[in-house]
């Protein structure tokens, strides 16, 4: 029996079938110009053209239905509040999209669409208070600093990141290794609700799908995918948080590592990850400085017609408005300065420096003052 499939239902229909990977799937879809239902209406001739296509695969999809109640896909989605968005949609992740092999589309529950940078916080499920008081103090401080913390909602540092965000109202990603219905462990469906509630959880596994050794994997590509950086916190050197660290090199992004104690297992892999080239993180600062870096290499505002910088562009948030408004005339303030002439508290004014000097609106000087950039 054909069947009309719209083009979101040839996407999740081609999501689920088995044996095809997210290589082969975007292979098919480049050399059929890009729509998924030629998939379907292609021989089985023409499907085996494709790189990576064997009979096995084109009869599969010749034969969907055998393999794929679409019916029953739909409204599991819709008992569960869940979407399932593809790269044309504004909620995929616009970072992930530059791999080399992203997801053809996402299952979602939560509405967040990823309008801060990323940083992944991952690590091992056996963790110890220190990893796990590190994650969460990690998580909070990148948060108050604007970005989204990504990471797997696995025990230990998974979900020590995923709190910490949460803690002081961030906003955290969480992506899964199986079906976005199944909460793995079970003891995180609290987390996991809250997530959803705040954040958004992502999956590219169908309703049903348990996970396995091929599905962790695959989530960790798009854990690092997503991020402009990825913190491993603790790790021993055989952990999945390898497997992260792995694809964010392979795919150009930031690494970073947590050192910990020598005759601690849990920290061997992070101290690999030094020995092999992986920045050492002592705080967010380091973060920090480096994408500055890193955004030193980009253009620069241009100038008005006087020579004068630009004006702070709209957005800023009350405190940091307040805190930018101390530099007029070229003042050069310290963090205690700022803090008696704004009445903010200090804690306050070291997280809004922080977060403006990552926009580049103030720079640090060698002696710990503050200054506006020109």
């Amino acid at each position: 029996m054909n069947v009309e499939l719209t083009e979101r239902q040839a996407l999740l229909v081609l999501n689920a079938l088995p044996n095809i990977g997210p290589i082969t799937l975007n292979r098919l879809l480049e050399e059929l110009g890009g729509d998924p239902r030629a998939v379907f209406s292609a021989g089985a001739r023409r499907l085996e053209m494709v790189r990576g296509v064997c009979p096995v695969i084109s009869a599969t999809i010749g034969a969907w239905q055998q393999h794929f109640d679409l019916a029953r896909e739909e409204e599991r989605m819709a008992q569960s509040g869940a979407d399932f968005i593809t790269t044309h949609d504004a909620g995929y992740p616009k970072l992930l999209q530059e791999i080399n092999d992203p997801p053809i589309a996402l299952y979602r529950k939560g509405r967040y669409e990823f309008g801060q940078p990323c940083i992944a916080i991952v690590g091992s499920r056996r963790t110890t208070l220190y990893g796990q008081t590190t994650a969460k103090k990690l998580a909070a401080e990148l948060v108050r600093l604007g970005f989204c913390i990504v990471s797997g909602l696995a025990r230990g540092i998974d979900t020590a990141a995923h709190e910490g965000a949460l803690s002081v109202g961030g906003k955290t990603a969480a992506i899964l290794g199986c079906g976005i219905d199944i909460i793995h462990p079970p003891e995180n469906l609290e987390l996991y609700r809250r997530i959803e509630a705040e954040g958004v959880i992502l999956s590219e596994f169908p309703f049903g799908r348990r996970a396995d050794r091929q599905s962790f994997p695959m989530r960790n590509r798009v854990v690092a995918g997503i991020c402009e950086a990825t913190v491993v916190v603790e790790t021993d050197v055989a952990g999945g948080a390898m497997i992260t660290a792995r694809f964010a090199g392979e795919q150009g992004r930031l690494i970073y590592a947590v050192p910990g104690r020598i005759d601690q297992p849990t920290s061997a892999g992070c101290h690999q990850l030094i020995r092999d080239g992986a920045t050492l993180l002592t705080g967010v600062d380091d973060i920090l400085s480096e994408l500055n870096y890193l955004d030193g290499l980009r253009p620069q505002p241009i100038p008005d017609k006087e020579g004068a910088p630009p004006a702070a562009p709209s957005g800023l948030s009350p405190d940091e408005a307040t805190v930018i408004a101390c530099f007029a005339g070229g003042a050069i303030l310290t963090p205690d300065a700022l803090a008696t002439q704004t009445g903010l508290p200090a804690a306050k004014v070291s997280a809004t420096l922080m977060m403006l000097e990552l926009r580049r609106f103030v720079a640090k000087r060698a002696d710990g003052a503050f200054e506006a950039r020109s």
